[in-house]
């Protein structure tokens, strides 16, 4: 396997990511967790963003990771 990912591929992925984030940002979500309960004495809405924020970023910063390993010439995508 010479490529794990085509372009299209990782494009397609990006594509989920930021539709994962913008939904986890939007009303739905926000909505559930804008509670009165607290846990550990931090708000559930407050709680939910300072955990949601940094577990996107390290997963996509993983993926980031995979396609550079994948492609080490750092070419892009015309090779």
């Amino acid at each position: 396997m010479s490529e794990k990912y085509t372009a299209q591929q990782r494009h397609q992925i990006w594509l989920i990511f930021f539709f994962l984030g913008v939904v986890m940002l939007n009303f739905p979500f926000l909505q559930i967790f804008n509670r009165v309960e607290q846990f550990f004495g931090i708000p559930m809405l407050v709680l939910y963003l300072l955990v949601g924020w940094p577990v996107s970023i390290v997963v996509i910063f993983i993926f980031a990771r995979s396609i550079s390993e994948d492609n080490p010439s750092g070419g892009g995508e015309n090779s």
